[in-house]
């Protein structure tokens, strides 16, 4: 495998929305995460993905905090072509946890998903984790990901 690549809202993030009435402020990322990417990223390329236009910037500061390229990348067409076009589908690790992640999962060359994704994910997935996203279900991915491809 080339590449592991995650979609952030629900698997680095609790998949929580923060509003006020000034809009999106927050979104809650968990411990371990970042130190278990860490731990393999010199054996696998790294990059994040998200769909989530007004939150992006949010998710943006976070990954750039930790030392990793992130992308918005609006409709499944559209990751899979990008994903195609830098590391082949069938050469990439994705983790997801959406209705939409489903489908996909099918498309690339293994599937992640955390314990709390919607129902059709973890049944499409590859892997499940035992954590909850924003719960250290990055840090149990990697650990499998070490184990099983590196």
């Amino acid at each position: 495998m080339k590449a592991f690549v995650l979609d952030i809202d629900g698997v680095m993030t609790d998949g929580k929305m923060w509003y006020t009435t000034e809009g999106k402020m927050m979104k809650a990322f968990g411990p371990d995460d970042h130190e278990a990417l860490r731990m393999i990223a010199d054996k696998i390329e790294i990059a994040f993905v998200s769909g989530d236009h007004r939150g992006f910037a949010i998710s943006k500061k976070r990954i750039d905090d930790i030392g990793f390229p992130i992308v918005w990348i609006e409709g499944v067409e559209n990751r899979a072509k990008w994903i195609d076009e830098n590391w082949g589908l069938k050469e990439t690790i994705y983790m997801g946890d959406s209705i939409w992640d489903a489908p996909f999962f099918e498309r690339v060359g293994y599937s992640i998903c955390p314990a709390d994704g919607f129902y059709t994910a973890r049944e499409k997935a590859d892997y499940v984790t035992q954590h909850n996203g924003g719960h250290r279900a990055v840090a149990e991915a990697c650990m499998h990901i070490r184990e099983k491809f590196l």
